[in-house]
């Protein structure tokens, strides 16, 4: 259990979404260890699953709840439930790098009211994949949208003061940092959060990088998330 608080600056809360990644859960949360040591909180939003997560996942953070299913929905339900000053939003299969972990302590050690995103690598070593994972890095420095790969942060402040992740089964990071660059710029991270390659292998870079550009570019077109998510599925 962590401690209290933390030495030194804002408490975080770590806010975990799973669904059946026994495969993963336990490198990702052995990765937050140091930060839940020095007292900050790690919670898991559970949508069910089948497999061995829960067991994997209960003696490595301070909270296991299950919810219904969807990753917007169950992020709003760890941010309800987290005792920080700043939520921390990381995907089951991102593991954290022990440098990440230090620039987020120092930036928000430096300006505690912010939001913000981590530079991102994939776990396949292959050309193709370090140009994509270059590409997002620039594209959301540029565009201030980041996606949840990234690793969001965001203060309790701003995260309430645009009504947290909007209810919608795709584009939920897309649409929060929509609302969360109104407020101000994120702050871009270069220490990099290392996440799983499996999608991108899967459906082949190509394929993948085309379908994430034509979903975005319908997104912001109009095209409502529901419609998006048939198509990506």
């Amino acid at each position: 259990m962590a401690e209290d608080h933390p030495s030194y600056g804002p408490l975080i809360s770590a806010v975990i979404p799973t669904r059946n990644e026994a495969g993963c859960i336990a490198a990702t949360l052995d990765s937050l260890g140091g930060l839940r040591a020095c007292g900050h909180e790690i919670i898991v939003v559970d949508a069910g699953s089948t497999d061995a997560t829960e067991a994997l996942a209960r003696g490595r953070c301070d909270r296991f709840v299950t919810h219904a299913p969807g990753r917007a929905s169950q992020q709003n339900a760890g941010a309800a439930l987290a005792r920080g000053d700043v939520f921390w939003f990381v995907h089951a299969d991102t593991q954290v790098t022990p440098a990440a972990q230090t620039e987020l302590l120092a930036c928000l050690a430096r300006e505690p009211c912010c939001w913000g995103r981590f530079d991102v690598r994939f776990t396949a070593a292959r050309p193709a994949l370090r140009v994509v994972a270059a590409c997002m890095n620039l594209r959301s420095r540029i565009t201030a949208i980041a996606t949840g790969d990234q690793g969001l942060f965001v203060s309790r402040e701003y995260f309430e003061r645009v009504g947290g992740f909007a209810d919608q089964p795709l584009m939920e990071d897309v649409e929060l940092t929509r609302r969360l660059k109104r407020i101000a710029r994120p702050r871009c991270l270069r220490a990099p959060l290392v996440t799983a390659s499996r999608r991108w292998e899967t459906r082949g870079v190509v394929r993948t990088v085309l379908l994430m550009w034509w979903l975005r570019a319908a997104y912001f077109c109009g095209v409502s998330p529901q419609r998006l998510a048939r198509w990506y599925a």
